[in-house]
């Protein structure tokens, strides 16, 4: 079996590699930074039975349609077919939207949206050829429900939602099978870097949740692809939000933006007392 992961250098796509290589499948690697596929083609080469000729990476930006198309190709022609496309790909860059430059915000729309339906493209047609296929993709618990600070993030993570009960209505006929799956904050480079950047009103509001291991969320979605599933969620809270959404998120809403406005007046208040302050001092 050929697995295709994109995002595959780190993180959640990483370990759904490790899992599908310690298999003995043909795994493709695909990401945009050479220097970390090859790290992590090492990472994996380095676990007990893995045969290294059955591991490939390929650097593309699959913001690029025509780049992820040419990558894709590649590896099919060395693997062969496409049997499961994990699109894994994604970044978030969480700032305040008056604060976040129109490039930053295309950034995450571009990757996480447009760079699923890039690698989908890729494969897709192929596997209709065939009558078989699986296609898995990794939005986010962010699609649930909106965060603040994370306008760009929740809506490209949210537009996969759509595109996945969209695709499946017309791919179920001829055998593909299409998946989507809403990891909660799970320990990736990524996220260490995300909350370096997070800003203090989602940190508030958010609170401090532990995050998921790559490995266990890696394992919930490997194991729902094997059993067919549609849709993977993770944890009770993520899980009501999917499945009663319409009934808790209005005064779950409403209760956020309580907190918001709460959040925000006191920052106001304490930046006024802190301007007074110095010129109180300014005076002395």
């Amino acid at each position: 079996m050929h697995v295709i992961v994109t995002g595959g250098s780190s993180g959640i796509g990483l370990a759904i590699a490790k899992l599908y290589a310690t298999r003995g499948d043909r795994v493709s690697l695909l990401a945009r930074h050479p220097g970390r596929l090859e790290q992590a083609r090492a990472e994996i080469i380095s676990l007990s039975g893995i045969d290294s000729a059955r591991i490939q990476i390929a650097s593309v930006d699959v913001a690029s349609a025509d780049q992820t198309t040419a990558a894709i190709e590649i590896c099919e022609a060395a693997f062969g077919p496409c049997d499961i496309l994990i699109a894994s790909a994604g970044i978030v860059e969480p700032r305040a939207f008056d604060a976040m430059s129109a490039s930053i915000f295309e950034e995450q729309i571009s990757i996480n949206f447009l760079g699923t339906a890039n690698a989908v493209r890729s494969v897709y047609r192929g596997m209709k050829a065939r009558r078989s296929g699986r296609i898995m993709m990794i939005s986010s618990g962010a699609a649930l429900v909106g965060i603040f600070g994370y306008t760009a993030y929740c809506a490209s993570k949210s537009a996969l939602v759509g595109f996945a009960e969209a695709l499946s209505a017309e791919a179920e006929a001829f055998g593909v099978r299409i998946s989507i799956c809403f990891p909660p904050d799970t320990l990736t480079p990524q996220y260490r870097r995300e909350i370096s950047m997070r800003p203090a009103e989602a940190k508030i509001l958010m609170g401090s949740v532990k995050p998921w291991s790559a490995e266990a969320v890696a394992a919930r979605i490997v194991r729902g692809l094997e059993q067919g599933k549609a849709k993977i969620h993770f944890g009770f809270s993520l899980a009501a939000l999917a499945y009663f959404g319409p009934l808790i998120k209005p005064p779950l809403m409403w209760l956020i933006s309580r907190k918001t406005r709460k959040i925000i007046g006191q920052e106001a208040t304490e930046s006024l007392a802190d301007v007074t302050d110095r010129g109180f001092d300014h005076g002395k």
